[in-house]
């Protein structure tokens, strides 16, 4: 097995350009009018190694929102908050068969969503975090990510009036569904949180250090919390695309419609990609071709 910091940059290049011929097969994420400004042959990679090394290619100065990607950090931040029996007393840890903005799967779970990596689960979390009004609550996560990964997330308010004037009506019924069973505290607060949080934005570099939190041991990350993490990551973090990820890839990972991906490699790095093409599941295509060329050509899977 090759370590990740033993990558050249030959064999980067060759993932790379064969990640980004695949990106035809993707369309970019048009229902956000912001995000449909996004041009579908970007393409960037930052890779942090446990060496200390770290390698980037490609298209790194773009911005991008991290859209679904913060529900892997949302849910790391309330589990060293509050705890996972709190946590998990509001939403399950088991996969998803449906799409992730699904309201029947809701409704035939009871009102319990399945997992904290699709959106009843994102917006049911949302509603729990610390801060008496959403803007709070985002700054506060916000800063919090900032000073622990040392990389420098920040409120896109374009991105977020964009999301704002466009309000998915999928989001809507699941907050009304949530709220009306008595499951959220305040269903605006919980919508308007999880808006914002959707669009702190950050180039790929930042993604990577956001990465670094789950895939080394740290001082300030408890151990147990990092493991649950990249367990969920493992089992739900690419929706009902997931399973076949885990076979395929063999790493936790978490995707967002703003085109980021994570990948965390334990103990030995953090991959992050930058490719706003999505396949019809809304994983980027680009982003999970080169992280699958990496992993088998490296034999970074987890399961040996």
């Amino acid at each position: 097995m090759k370590e990740l910091d033993k990558l050249t940059s030959t064999e980067l290049s060759a993932w790379v350009q064969q990640a980004k011929t695949q990106a035809e097969r993707g369309q970019i994420a048009s229902r956000i009018p912001q995000l449909a400004l996004a041009n579908p042959n970007w393409f960037a990679v930052h890779i942090c190694c446990k060496s200390g090394k770290t390698i980037s290619f490609g298209d790194t100065g773009c911005l991008f929102p991290l859209m679904s990607v913060i529900k892997t950090f949302s849910l790391l931040y309330l589990l060293e908050h509050l705890g996972a029996e709190t946590v998990f007393g509001w939403v399950g840890v088991e996969p998803s068969h449906a799409p992730f903005n699904s309201l029947e799967q809701l409704v035939s779970d009871r009102g319990r969503p399945r997992n904290p990596m699709i959106n009843s689960g994102a917006i049911t979390l949302a509603d729990k975090l610390p801060g008496k009004n959403a803007s709070e609550r985002t700054l506060l996560f916000c800063e919090w990510l900032n000073q622990l990964a040392g990389c420098q997330l920040y409120l896109d308010e374009a991105m977020l009036t964009s999301v704002r004037l466009t309000r998915s009506k999928a989001n809507e019924a699941i907050a009304n569904y949530l709220a009306e069973i008595g499951h959220l505290e305040n269903l605006e607060t919980a919508l308007d949180t999880y808006e914002q949080i959707c669009c702190l934005s950050a180039r790929v570099e930042d993604l990577a250090l956001l990465g670094k939190l789950l895939a080394f041991e740290n001082s300030c990350i408890s151990a147990q919390n990092r493991r649950i993490v990249n367990a969920v990551m493992s089992t739900c973090g690419l929706y009902e695309a997931s399973a076949e990820f885990a076979v395929r890839i063999g790493l936790p990972m978490k995707s967002g419609i703003g085109g980021g991906l994570v990948a965390i490699v334990p103990g030995k790095g953090a991959i992050a990609c930058y490719s706003p093409a999505l396949d019809t599941v809304g994983n980027p295509v680009a982003g999970l071709v080169f992280i699958e060329a990496l992993s088998q050509n490296l034999g970074l899977s987890i399961f040996g």
